[in-house]
């Protein structure tokens, strides 16, 4: 599921906040190119999701993700970790332990909500 393009998503958005590591996707199709992944659930469902975030945090990273099909937005994201296999394969797993998952939610929490969609200061 690596995309070949692991570019900088928003540089306004990289400059704006301290944390360098962050992305976000702005919905701004002409800077880049949106990141679509198939997941998959415990029930063998497959649905794509559209990549809106990432957070790097050491050498773990960590995708905000909502569902592509835009009936099935609800105003709510998922957070994914990416982990690498042994033959270098990536997967996007679910983050079990809760205080890494509210600390990771917390920061792209904070990161969306310094976003000024509408273009004003």
């Amino acid at each position: 599921m690596r995309t070949e393009d692991e570019k900088d998503i928003n540089k306004d958005l990289e400059n704006k906040n301290e944390n360098k590591d962050f992305e976000e996707n702005d919905g701004d199709e002409e800077y880049f190119d949106t990141e679509i992944y198939t997941l998959t659930d415990e029930d063998g469902a497959e649905e794509d999701y559209e990549l809106i975030g990432k957070y790097m945090e050491g050498d773990v990273t960590y995708n905000a993700l909502i569902p592509a099909d835009e009936s099935k937005q609800n105003g709510e994201y998922i957070i994914l970790r990416r982990e690498v296999d042994e033959n270098g394969d990536v997967y996007l797993v679910t983050i079990d332990d809760d205080e890494e998952f509210d600390r990771i939610a917390d920061i792209f929490d904070d990161s969306f909500n310094d976003v000024d969609y509408d273009g004003a200061e």
